[in-house]
């Protein structure tokens, strides 16, 4: 019985799934020449998806990135060259869309907050590393160097002071 049933599930299973059409599609662009097929596999590496952020748009699978491509691929098919394309694409989307955008007003913060970063960081720890020298190399008065020898003896008298297996030692902590 319970054989039967797990052959039934298997052929309803194999049934849903084989009815659910496939969902992924592959681009085919036809070039003239191998130099615009390479070209294009260049743009589209070299180019970022401005929805997937990170990803180019050869391996994002986000219609904006559809939609680039087959840009890219019409106008390297019109004759266009790579940085005609980018130019297109920069003047389209920003200068997000390039891994390595130019050193303008608009991406200084691009370029030099990184570095900001890192000065602000090795800025603090300088600081707080001195800080902490100068309050080390502070003397003590009168009031702290007596309670620092007070609690100095009081360790003193526990290590000397034998106690029993059990009982004393949680006996001390309570009575302080």
């Amino acid at each position: 019985m319970k054989h039967a049933i797990a052959v039934c599930t298997l052929l309803i299973g194999s049934w849903f799934t084989a009815s659910v059409p496939a969902q992924a599609a592959i681009d085919v662009y036809e070039f003239s020449t191998p130099e615009q097929e390479a070209a294009f596999q260049e743009l589209t590496a070299t180019l970022r998806c401005p929805k997937c952020q990170n990803n180019n748009i050869a391996d994002s699978n986000a219609e904006l990135a559809k939609d680039m491509r087959q840009k890219a691929y019409e106008m390297l098919s019109e004759g266009k060259s790579k940085q005609e394309v980018i130019d297109y694409m920069i003047a389209r989307y920003g200068n997000f869309v390039t891994y390595d955008p130019p050193l303008m007003p608009s991406t200084l913060i691009l370029w030099l907050g990184p570095l900001c970063f890192l000065l602000i960081g090795a800025s603090v720890l300088v600081y707080r590393s001195r800080k902490g020298v100068v309050a080390s190399s502070q003397p003590m008065d009168e009031k702290e160097s007596a309670r620092l020898h007070a609690l100095l003896n009081d360790i003193e008298k526990e290590a000397e002071t034998p106690h029993a297996a059990s009982g004393s030692a949680g006996e001390s902590k309570v009575k302080k």
